[in-house]
């Protein structure tokens, strides 16, 4: 801050008044409006984190809310909420004349960025020395602690028995044994919103599925992905994690890199409908937008058609 004032007309205080938050412009400057109990706060519209514009977020007491990933500013200093006070966004002075509202650009506070330990999946790849690893993913729904048989999750099994016995590592996730939250979006916030690792797995560290971000990114060579059909489609639990894994893609697009490295897959699908190879499409397409590579006759599939209800055989 200077003693050099730079006061910025940003508006009419009739209009301003009327939200509770506002993004403005001033001179190019983006800048979050607020208005509470009678009072103008004046912030950088740009949040710590990713750049996020606070201003088309909300109010919680008085904290301005980033609609991003939720960090929060105090709507008139800038400073981070309790625990996070070294984290400030700039601050300006304001004031009202002839029923304008004014802000002071030359006034604005310093940008401080808290240091934040980067999430472990955040960490470079570096393929360990051993034998080829698999990993099983099994997409098959049930009842917990009540198991029925599964013709995907018997094939994953006899498929993980015969890598293990070609001297190959093994490990096995069934995704209905792990509590994890749906997508919810970012991407759609804006591209930048959608963070590697997900922005779902930094925020909540019940979330499971960093189980399996870990074995796909750092640990597996070799994937095998299997699933039942569902109406003509691969179970709602494989879409569920695919689904996360947009932030994988996403890399692709917005930040020019590959998270995934020198990764096979290979798919089993069974089911008493068709439209196998429409699933396997899907799929493939998929995790081939994922830089994932696939051997010769990557998937291996079972129907007894549509009219086959008697599942049990």
């Amino acid at each position: 801050m200077t003693n050099k004032q730079e006061w910025a007309d940003v508006g009419s205080v009739d209009e301003l008044s009327k939200k509770t938050l506002q993004t403005v412009y001033a001179n190019r400057t983006r800048i979050a409006v607020s208005y509470k109990d009678g009072a103008f706060g004046a912030i950088s519209g740009v949040c710590n984190h990713v750049g996020g514009p606070l201003g088309d977020g909300k109010l919680d007491g008085e904290f301005v809310e980033c609609p991003w990933h939720f960090w929060k500013f105090d709507r008139r200093t800038g400073v981070g909420e309790p625990g996070f006070e070294q984290d400030r966004v700039p601050a300006f002075g304001t004031k009202i004349e002839n029923g304008r509202l004014l802000v002071d650009l030359a006034s604005a506070t310093k940008r401080t960025k808290q240091p934040h330990e980067p999430h472990p999946l955040a960490r470079p790849y570096k393929r360990e020395p051993g034998p080829l690893r698999v990993y099983g993913i099994s997409t098959t729904n049930m009842t917990e602690g009540h198991p029925r048989f599964s013709t995907s999750d018997e094939l994953l099994d006899e498929a993980l028995q015969h890598a293990k016995a070609s001297g190959m590592e093994t490990r096995l996730v069934r995704l209905r044994d792990l509590n994890f939250r749906a997508c919810e979006g970012f991407y759609s916030k804006s591209a930048k919103a959608c963070t590697w690792p997900c922005s779902i797995t930094q925020m909540d560290p019940t979330d499971e599925l960093d189980q399996v971000y870990e074995a796909i990114v750092h640990w597996a060579d070799i994937y095998i992905i299997a699933t039942p059909i569902r109406w003509g489609a691969a179970s709602s639990l494989y879409f569920k994690m695919v689904e996360r894994m947009n932030c994988i893609q996403n890399q692709n697009t917005i930040a020019h890199k590959s998270v995934l490295k020198n990764k096979t897959a290979g798919f089993i699908i069974t089911g008493g409908q068709d439209n196998i190879q429409g699933t396997a499409g899907q799929m493939l397409g998929f995790f081939s937008e994922l830089g994932v590579q696939f051997p010769q006759y990557p998937y291996v599939a079972h129907s007894r058609g549509w009219n086959a209800e008697d599942m049990e055989n």
